[in-house]
């Protein structure tokens, strides 16, 4: 039975490609999918059988995924590159702390991009090499840039080499000048990257897979917040991974960090070796768990 990998999802139809690399075939689900309650994804890795000179076909199995995004709907990602200005707007810590957290609860690997340091003065990037430096000591890979910077594609392609990628970040912090400085290395025509990418198209059912250096890189229009319903509060704290680190030093097998003795957490923090915005941030996202509705209720 053939094997491929979803490429693009789009007006119900999946567009698979081959495991051989060569073609397409325009595929549906099957039909006791629906009743099975399974959806294919972009970046799944299913079976199908070809019909009509191999031009079309049906996909019979989804292979089990490593994780899953709602939105967008995609399977499968290695890495999120979160893309943020420094300037215009504003470089936010909250905001990026909750793309981060949900990220890192999916078992993606974040990769945060800051874009626009050129517009800083000289007192807000000593302000900015301080977030820098506390990510990086946290364990993200920092990528600070800049417009028309050189060299720019060099630092993103050994990034994007073999992963499947997903680009995420609020409109305004240049996330098309990345795109623009990645995609010509498809030697692809500007409209033929608006028509990929389905930018300024209103639809938002549609997710592609690009092949960018032996990788594959999906843009994700409206991906900009997230909330956090699929987050347990005892979870919360292995998705900070600074605070993962210290969490069996705690005396509380189940310790939420927050008023509990002999915490390691608020120990780390008080020593200055967790940053307290984290911290604080943390607690925020934690009350925001603690106080939704539960997932069945009645009201």
């Amino acid at each position: 039975m053939p094997k491929g990998q979803i490429r693009k999802a789009l007006s119900g139809f999946y567009y698979v490609l081959d495991e051989d690399g060569q073609r397409y075939i325009q595929c549906r689900g099957r039909g006791v999918f629906r009743n099975r309650q399974i959806t294919p994804l972009v970046g799944d890795y299913v079976d199908y059988k070809a019909e009509n000179n191999d031009l079309e076909g049906t996909i019979l199995h989804v292979y089990e995924r490593k994780n899953e995004l709602v939105r967008p709907p995609i399977s499968n990602v290695d890495q999120a590159i979160l893309v943020f200005s420094a300037k215009q707007p504003d470089f936010h810590p909250l905001l990026l702390d909750r793309f981060l957290t949900a990220i890192e609860s999916h078992s993606i690997q974040p990769i945060i991009c800051l874009t626009k340091m050129d517009l800083l003065k000289e007192a807000e990037k000593d302000k900015i090499q301080r977030y820098v430096a506390d990510y990086e000591k946290i364990g993200y890979e920092v990528i600070p840039t800049f417009i028309d910077d050189p060299a720019l594609k060099d630092r993103l392609m050994p990034v994007l080499e073999g992963k499947i990628s997903v680009l995420a970040g609020q409109s305004g912090v240049g996330k098309s000048t990345l795109l623009n400085t990645i995609l010509p290395s498809l030697e692809l025509k500007t409209d033929d990257i608006s028509k990929a990418l389905n930018r300024g198209k209103h639809t938002t059912r549609h997710v592609e897979l690009i092949a960018v250096n032996n990788g594959l890189l999906a843009d994700t229009p409206g991906f900009s917040s997230f909330d956090f319903e699929t987050i347990e509060r005892e979870e919360l704290s292995a998705c900070f991974p600074e605070f993962a680190a210290r969490s069996n030093d705690c005396k509380f097998r189940e310790c939420l960090h927050m008023n509990e003795p002999k915490c390691a957490i608020k120990a780390a923090v008080e020593a200055n070796e967790i940053p307290d915005y984290r911290y604080k941030h943390y607690l925020k996202f934690l009350e925001e768990i603690m106080s939704r509705k539960p997932r069945y209720s009645n009201d």
